[in-house]
């Protein structure tokens, strides 16, 4: 398994559930009402596959053998890949928030649910264009061969794991139903 052909191969999935994201803010600036429990699941993908999943073998394996090589790669790392994952996380956080107040009666947080989503989807297309064109090639190139196998062979028990649990076919199931409402309509 190459983990890093794999991270960019899960951007890919990551990006279809953006522009879902992205459709469905877009009908509601177009006064249809929010289906709070796609809102749910597009919130569920985004903190169990993108970030515990995916973001999971980002910082978990990939991203600590480049921090140890130091420099450029660690100043990219701790500064940019990470940074942008916690405002990522803040992003979800307050899209969540903003949906419990619509769900309470406050039609005016629709504008948090809208902006907080597609901040998100503006932060992560960028992250990801940098990861895809940077951070990746950047690691593959400085790390050793013993480091890249280390990283490989730890990500194939990451997605082992994460397989015995069904994780990699529920959200793809789930991306494709949201894609289909949403994006292929």
């Amino acid at each position: 398994m190459d983990a890093i052909d794999l991270m960019v191969e899960e951007h890919k999935h990551i990006k279809r559930m953006l522009s879902v994201i992205r459709r469905a803010c877009i009908g509601i600036m177009h006064g249809r009402e929010i289906d709070f429990n796609d809102f749910k699941n597009m919130i569920d993908f985004i903190r169990n596959y993108a970030d515990n999943h995916h973001h999971g073998k980002e910082e978990k394996i990939l991203f600590n053998r480049m921090i140890e090589l130091g420099g450029a790669a660690e100043k990219l790392v701790r500064f940019g890949m990470l940074v942008e994952h916690d405002f990522g996380r803040l992003y979800m956080q307050g899209l969540g928030e903003a949906l419990e107040r619509v769900k309470n009666g406050d039609e005016d947080a629709k504008v948090d649910v809208i902006a907080n989503a597609v901040s998100y989807t503006h932060l992560l297309n960028r992250h990801i264009d940098k990861e895809d064109n940077i951070a990746y090639p950047y690691g593959k190139r400085e790390l050793d061969s013993e480091a890249l196998d280390n990283v490989n062979a730890e990500c194939e028990a990451f997605e082992a794991e994460a397989e015995k649990s069904g994780i990699q076919e529920k959200y793809l199931r789930m991306l494709d139903m949201l894609e289909q409402k949403y994006v292929l309509i």
